[in-house]
Parts: C-alpha cells; structure tokens; sequence
C-alpha cells in the first residue's frame, strides 16, 4: 500500500488473494479440508483464535472442533508470515469452543491496528462474511432457511434456487473544517458524554456520495458545507459497513449555528489543534482502527498519543 492516507487505514490493509475464481469449483470446501496445506482461522462470537497479542493463529484442519460455517478466504499472499505463500485458509465458525475455550480469542475493534497486513485482512474479510450470513439464514423471498453455496460466498435458497449474494453498507464520515481551520467532533448518544468523533451516516437509495455528505451533516449539527472531498475507504464490518472518508468545508456563505439533532448527536464543538491537545485528558477521541482517527490526525499533523484502544 502507498504512502498516502491509505495506508493509515488500518482495516484497508491487505496480504490475501481472494482467489474468487476456485469458489465456483464444486465441493470445493471438501478439497480444502483435504488438502494438508490448507489452515483455518477459528472464530466464535465475533472473535478470532490469537497465537500471540498481535498475530492470529492459523492451524491445521485437524485442530479445530467441529465448524458450523466453513468460508474460504483466500490464499496468503504474505512473505514475512509463519505460512508459505499461496496457502489456503478458511474461515471456521464455531458454536462450541471446546478445547480452544480457555486460548486467547481477540476483537477486531481492539487489534485492528496492531495486527500484520496479512491477519488484519484476513479478520477483517472474515468477520465480513460471518456478519453477513449471521443476517441472511432465511430468504427473503420464501422464508425458507438458506443454505451456504460457493465456498461459503453466497447463501441459496433451496426452494427456487435463487441465490443471495453479501451486501455492504455504505456510510460517509467526514472532517469538516471552518474557516480558521477549526475541525468539528460530536459526541453520539450512544457514547459516554466525554467521548467525540466525526460525524458519519449511511448513504442513501438513489444517492451520490457527494449528496449524503451534504444531507448527512445538515440533518446531524444544522450547518451548510461545500465542497466534499474524497479521502479514502476501510470496511468497517460492525456489522456490515464501507466507511468512506471525506472532508467538507463549511459554507461561508451561510450563518453557522451548532444545532446538534438531539436524537444521534447530543453535543457537537469545535475545536483549534491547541484546543484538542489541551483537551485530551478530558475527552475521548475514536480508536486507532478507525478511519475517524485517521481522518482526525490527518488534520492534526500527526499522531495523537492518547492512549486510545
């Protein structure tokens, strides 16, 4: 990844080839399992087995209880992992732990940015996927349980063989600025009282980018801004989102009163570099694996040493 704002998205990092090409194969997840190169990286609740604080653990087949969902991820691409280039890895989903119950199992939110290029991909894809068939086990058109297809990429419906593909939810967050160069954080209601981020929100049916960024921030602090710029994009899949990274200037041209929607954003400020500096011990900014904290120190100048996780 090039030195730009991409590479300080921590959840855009990548070293797997998603070989989409053998997902056609049939009984494809069976060779998989058969073949003694192939790894799976366990999963269970949301988490993911760890062979160490900072690196995932992928072990053979015969190492792991029963899956209730096999997805196959891909081949590494990675040159400084354990693994050989070119191995085949799967996801295995399990119901039951067993006797990996008491090893270390980590959350994405929390190692997303302290992973390899190579385990943050494959965290990231993985709990992509496992999200999406979580919210897909019946159809939408009978009611029928699904079941999974093309090694564990699409989940079809059994009674007309219609098949459901993953979808993402796309959702813009943006840096605004004022014209002192102000950036402006709001504090969610879901939050602690302390805690501010940029504000965000999805995109809309039948709507560009540019449109959402627009319509997002007025309906959330009452302000005005012009002229959106794209920064970048990090899945973010909590469950299901694309985070897509903006920043917007506010409209000179119109009186700027903070009117916080009440509903999402409870307070909204802004704030000087100085200020956020002086304010640090006082207030909570998003973790390093967000595309938010990116956006904030790209603004910033740099690193803000928080001690944020």
């Amino acid at each position: 990844m090039p030195d730009s704002f991409l590479s300080r998205l921590p959840l855009s990092r990548f070293e797997v080839d998603r070989d989409y090409l053998t997902r056609e194969r049939p009984d494809v997840v069976a060779e998989l399992l058969a073949d003694p190169a192939t790894r799976l990286l366990p999963m269970f609740q949301g988490t993911a087995l760890l062979s160490s604080p900072t690196s995932l653990a992928l072990v053979p087949v015969s190492a792991v209880p029963p899956a209730e969902l096999l997805v196959y991820l891909g081949r590494s691409t990675s040159t400084t992992s354990p693994e050989p280039v070119g191995t085949p890895i799967l996801a295995a989903v399990l119901a039951d732990a067993g006797h990996l119950a008491e090893s270390d199992w980590g959350n994405l939110r929390k190692l997303g940015s302290v992973l390899s290029d190579r385990d943050t991909g494959l965290f990231t894809e993985a709990l992509a996927i496992v999200n999406w068939h979580e919210s897909h086990l019946f159809s939408p058109r009978t009611g029928v349980p699904t079941i999974p297809g093309k090694a564990g990429w699409v989940r079809i419906d059994p009674t007309t063989g219609a098949e459901l593909y993953p979808r993402t939810d796309s959702a813009i967050i943006v840096g605004i600025t004022d014209a002192d160069d102000r950036l402006l954080l709001g504090s969610n209601a879901l939050w602690e009282s302390n805690r501010f981020s940029l504000l965000a929100g999805f995109v809309e049916p039948g709507e560009s980018l540019e449109a959402a960024v627009i319509r997002e921030i007025f309906e959330e602090s009452g302000l005005h801004v012009v002229d959106p710029v794209y920064l970048g994009s990090q899945p973010w899949p909590f469950p299901a989102s694309l985070m897509l990274g903006f920043t917007a200037r506010l409209d000179p041209s119109i009186e700027a009163d903070l009117t916080p929607d009440g509903n999402e954003i409870l307070e909204l400020r802004w704030f000087s570099r100085d200020e956020l500096r002086d304010q640090l011990g006082d207030i909570l900014l998003p973790g390093p694996t967000s595309i938010a904290r990116s956006i904030i120190e790209r603004w910033f100048g740099g690193p803000i040493d928080d001690g944020a996780v």
